[in-house]
Parts: C-alpha cells; structure tokens; sequence
C-alpha cells in the first residue's frame, strides 16, 4: 500500500499510528509508533505496523506491514494486553531492536529483525545480570516508554512516566546497557524531575510525564518528552547522556499552545491530548513527528509532521500545528483537498481545551472522523459541526482564487463562512442546504493573492458535516 499525499496526517486518514519514533535507514525513514483502533475503548489496541519513505520525497509513504503482533510476545499469548509505544535502534552487530512495553507490565520487552521494516521476533526483556528484570527489583521504578541510542559499545534506555502529585515517581530514567541489548551495564538514574521534585530545577510547569525519546545532534544529547501539561513536546539537552540535562523549551503542542504569532498564547485552537514522538533529520532538513486527536476521543490518534528549526545556540524555536505537514511549504490553492487536514477545530461555546480519555466525548464538539469500522479505507471526514464550529487549514499560497467549492452534509439551511483569520470578518458565505448523502455548494469568493490561512465557519440552526473543499 502507497499513500501519496503532501498534507497531515502524512499517513491515510484511516490509520491511528501515533508515538511517532522516526529513524533514518538506509536513506529510507522508517515511523515506529504505537497503533490505535478506529473507534477504540482504550489506548494502543492493534498490533505494530511500520510505513517509510524515502528521504528525498516526505510526500510517498509506503505501508510495510504489521512487524510485530501482540501475540509474538510469550506473555501475552492470549492478546489480553497491549502494545504501549515502542522505539527501535540499530544495535552494535548491524541487526535492529524493537523495544516496548505491555500495558499490564513494568519491564522492557525486546524484539529483533534483520531489517529495519521485517517481522520481528521475541528477542528476551531487559534484565540485571543477576536475571532480574529491570522493573522488578526492589527499588526500581516502573519502567514505560521506552527510548533507545546505540553509542559505540553503550546502549542508553531511557524510561518513565511520571503524574503530578505522585511523589513516588521521580523523574526519567537512563539505564546503560551491554551490547548484547538486554543486559543492565549501569543505572538506572534520573535525568529529569518529576513535578514533586522539579522546585528549582528549571523544568517547573513543563515536568516530565512520559513519552521519553532521545537524539544526539553533534556533541549534544536532546532529550525529547511529553511534559505534565500533555499536549506539547518538550526538550531537554546535555553533554553527558545520564545526567546534566536542562530544560530547554516547547517543540510542539497538539492545540497550538503557546503560540502567539496569530493569537493569544494561551487560547489553545484544538482539542489537545498526550503527544508523544520526536524529532529526525532527513537530508538537510529536521522535522518533528507528534500525533493529533480525532474520533472525540483519546484513543484515535494520528500522526503529524512539522519541519523544525535548530539554532546554532542549539535551542529549537516552538512550530505551529499546520496542515502542510511534509509538503515543507504552503499548499497550492487549487483543487480540492479532505477537511481531515484541519489543524484547528473548535466551537464557539466551549474553548478548545486539553483533556483525558473520555472529555470529549458529548455532543458539543466537532471531530475527524470517518464511516465503517476499524481496517476499513474510509476518507475521514469532521462531523458535528454545529453553530460557531469553526475548522483552520494553514497555510495555501493563493494566485487568483475566485471560487470555492464545499463538500457537505446535514446542514439544514446555514452558511459556512469563510475567513482567512481565526476571528477576522469573513471574505464570503456558502449557503448550503439539507441532505441526507454528500452534496456539493460552491460560491464566488476572492481570496487576496498571498499565502494565507483558511477558516470554515458553520452557521446554522443544526449540525454539518464537512467533507472536502476545492479552490477555482
């Protein structure tokens, strides 16, 4: 399977791979990721799947296949327990290392392939030399999400998850390993506080929760994580991979937090959750992969792709969500393009806001979301647009458009309007009328040459559901 397209999700609107670990192999880059169910009740319910793409085209991913089942797991024979994000590394002896963590255990599980995108195979779980498992020695913390880099004859496990108020998590953890990928050589020991612990530390109101992943970038260690706030990517770095590590800053946040270039800082414009990922350079460029929220709930993520920026102080200026993804620039303003690929959605009663499993789940908000079943190749679509549901797409470069085209259905009499602002007066309205089935509704709009953002905006007594758009 091939999926074309130069927008996010960067992956087809049916798939629900987030936790995005990217690594470069062999001038491929490969996406390990947990893999969420369409319609799922918890978190990370399908088995592993990989996608890649060649470096030179961020636009042509291919679909690799499941590389690992939850069944290949000897513990978990029957499926009964889940696959929490993975991270995978190139080991000292050439082979590849799948490292995760089942969602009823606290130990590390390990697989291995000859390929970075084969079937892997149970490989052992990460043990003291004594046998014992990391995790289940007196003392240990629970081990969760793990991360992994191949240091010459070192190997670093990074690990955690961390709640606010919880005083018996402190923080992260690096564990070194021996070569052979499994052994404990050193630690465990903590990089970064926990929020009971972080008074002083520089990491106050960004302490770690989980999601550890870690880069190295010249002489520097960057340690990437979900910090206690949920929504955003944080960033610490070092020149010692266990210990030293300072904040640093925000990469990302899945409800655009923070950013004040275009709004207040603080005004979140969609429905933030956990992110998870990290960040890759492929040829000249770098980029940070994260997942964005659909369904209305917690457990149909999708993953996304921003080009970033590294400064030569090091530090990484915060990016925008944007539906261009691994475009690398504006989308062109013409032909249609899917309303999957709103970056912003929220209503005018309720501010979009960062939530747990289950928050959204009610009738006020607009969602991404698609007909059938889990498996099934359905075009996403956002639905429940009710009165004041507004959908953002940033950005498109516009050369002479005159027209725009909507793909709708309910509607039941309203308008959407269209603006090139989140609150700025609208440029135009297409009214739209009552069905039961997909129906287009187009009207003469100008949009000013120049690269702009677009705001769908449904007025209505009812509800609307909005396919796709098209600019003439």
């Amino acid at each position: 399977m091939f999926n074309k397209q130069g927008y996010n999700p960067y992956l087809p609107s049916w798939e629900y791979t987030p936790d995005g670990e990217p690594h470069v192999f062999n001038n491929r880059v490969y996406v390990y990721g947990s893999h969420d169910r369409f319609n799922g009740y918890t978190y990370c319910l399908n088995d592993y799947v990989c996608w890649s793409a060649p470096t030179d085209d961020l636009t042509d991913w291919r679909y690799e296949g499941v590389i690992y089942k939850k069944t290949d797991d000897p513990k978990n024979t029957d499926g009964e327990m889940c696959l929490y994000a993975p991270d995978v590394t190139k080991g000292t002896n050439g082979r590849y290392y799948l490292y995760y963590v089942l969602d009823k255990r606290h130990t590390v599980s390990v697989a291995v392939c000859d390929s970075p995108a084969g079937k892997y195979d149970y490989y052992g779980e990460v043990h003291y030399k004594d046998g014992e498992l990391l995790g289940d020695k007196p003392g240990d913390e629970p081990q969760f999400d793990p991360g992994v880099l191949v240091e010459e004859e070192n190997v670093y496990l990074y690990t955690g998850s961390c709640t606010s108020g919880d005083p018996s998590r402190k923080g992260p953890m690096a564990t070194v390993l021996e070569p052979d990928m499994v052994t404990v050589k050193e630690g465990p020991v903590t990089i970064a506080p926990s929020e009971p612990y972080s008074k002083g530390s520089g990491f106050e109101g960004h302490e770690f929760f989980e999601a550890s992943s870690i880069r190295k970038i010249g002489d520097t260690y960057y340690f990437i994580y979900s910090s206690v706030l949920y929504h955003e990517l944080c960033y610490a770095t070092s020149q010692d991979p266990t210990k030293g590590f300072v904040y640093r800053g925000t990469i990302v946040s899945n409800n655009d937090s923070f950013i004040d270039t275009y709004k207040p800082a603080e005004l979140p414009m969609n429905y933030g959750g956990n992110n998870h990922g990290s960040i890759v350079q492929i040829k000249d460029r770098w980029y940070v992969f994260y997942h964005r929220h659909t369904n209305g709930t917690n457990y149909s993520r999708q993953g996304c792709l921003e080009p970033i920026v590294i400064l030569e102080d090091g530090t990484i200026p915060q990016v925008e969500m944007t539906s261009c993804g691994p475009n690398g620039g504006p989308l062109i303003a013409k032909g249609e393009y899917p309303a999957y690929l709103a970056c912003h959605l929220f209503c005018k009663d309720t501010a979009a806001l960062t939530a747990g499993p289950g928050d959204w789940m009610n009738s006020r908000f607009p969602k991404i979301t698609q007909d059938g079943k889990d498996g099934d190749e359905e075009a996403g679509y956002i639905a429940n647009m009710r009165d004041g549901a507004t959908a953002g797409f940033k950005y498109f470069d516009c050369r002479n458009v005159s027209r725009i085209k909507i793909k709708v259905r309910g509607g039941y009499g309203g308008v959407f309007e269209i603006a090139t602002t989140w609150n700025g007066s609208p440029i135009g309205a297409i009214p739209v009328g009552s069905t039961n089935e997909w129906k287009e509704y187009s009207a003469h709009i100008s949009i000013p040459d120049g690269v702009h953002a677009l705001y769908f905006k449904y007025v209505g007594l009812s509800f609307a559901s909005l396919a796709a758009f098209a600019l003439e």
